[in-house]
């Protein structure tokens, strides 16, 4: 019996799309990739345009002008007595070497703590203690810094915990002053330098730390002539971070620093009680030139790539 051929259906005609403005658009940006890319850049270019530079070009330009005695209101006349007034004033060299110097020693603490945490994060520990460590480090940054700086003048009071334990020592707490400063701002920043000598300790390959302990490379050696250069770009990331929050940090200092000032609480005081805006801003000019000193500096080793 002879089967009865099915007769092919003709194809359905697909209708072209419509020549819409939107689309007209798309095409555009389809082929020409750098547009496409240059428009996704621009609202965050012109927010970090208008919030960053504008304001510090504001900065620079307020610290040029001067506040009239009598009306308290400035004056838009150009001048150089707030800039020739930080920089000859006894007070503003004094508080600036005091400033730089709690910096400094906050960095270096950060640092020789971070280093040995994030070295057994990151080739010691099991993945499993690994991922709990990496929450323990960031757990403190979920909390509030007010709360964490107020912890630390609890802790250092005369009668708080640590006189209480170091009470059967024969040892006393510090109490407040530029040590509980020191102290409170190494806690506060320290997170910021583990993760970056974290994440460096991470791209060195094991199979280096392997072949030098076939080569007979003890641990001292190994840390100090491979893994340290590998990793030097790392730490000088992390100094970046605890270096300039210390630097232009100024509630740490209200809280646990005694009778003592930084940079900050210059700028505050000017800005607040004394109601002098022009000189706040020429003393807010010293961090920001050690700052990008600083950059300069460690843009040569790489370092901000690790950021």
């Amino acid at each position: 019996m002879t089967s009865t051929p099915v007769a092919e259906r003709a194809p359905c005609a697909v209708p072209p799309p419509r020549d819409t403005p939107p689309r007209r658009l798309s095409s555009f940006l389809t082929a020409h990739p750098r547009t496409r890319l240059a428009l996704l850049l621009s609202a965050p270019l012109f927010w970090l345009g208008v919030v960053y530079i504008v304001a510090l070009v504001l900065l620079l330009v307020t610290a040029f002008w001067k506040v009239d005695a009598f009306t308290g209101e400035i004056v838009t006349e150009w001048t150089l007595d707030n800039i020739i007034t930080v920089l000859t004033g006894a007070l503003y060299q004094t508080v600036t070497l005091r400033t730089l110097g709690v910096a400094l020693l906050v960095t270096l603490i950060d640092v020789l703590l971070a280093l040995p945490i994030a070295f057994y994060m990151a080739k010691v520990a099991s993945p499993r203690a690994q991922r709990i460590l990496l929450i323990a480090v960031l757990m403190p940054l979920w909390a509030s810094y007010l709360v964490k700086a107020y912890a630390w003048r609890s802790v250092l009071s005369q009668d708080g915990i640590l006189e209480w334990m170091l009470a059967p020592l024969g040892l006393h707490t510090p109490g407040y002053g530029l040590t509980a400063t020191i102290i409170t701002l190494s806690y506060l920043w320290l997170p910021y330098v583990i993760l970056p000598i974290y994440a460096g300790l991470e791209r060195v390959p094991d199979s280096l730390l392997e072949a030098s302990a076939d080569l007979g490379g003890k641990t001292w050696r190994t840390l100090g002539s491979v893994v340290l250069p590998l990793v030097f770009p790392a730490i000088i990331a992390g100094t970046i971070f605890s270096f300039s929050l210390s630097l232009g940090d100024y509630i740490t200092v209200n809280i646990v620093g005694g009778a003592n000032q930084m940079l900050g609480n210059l700028v505050y005081t000017n800005v607040g009680a004394a109601n002098n805006l022009p000189l706040a801003a020429a003393i807010a000019l010293i961090p920001i030139v050690i700052i990008f000193g600083y950059l300069a500096i460690v843009r040569r080793t790489g370092a901000l790539n690790n950021l």
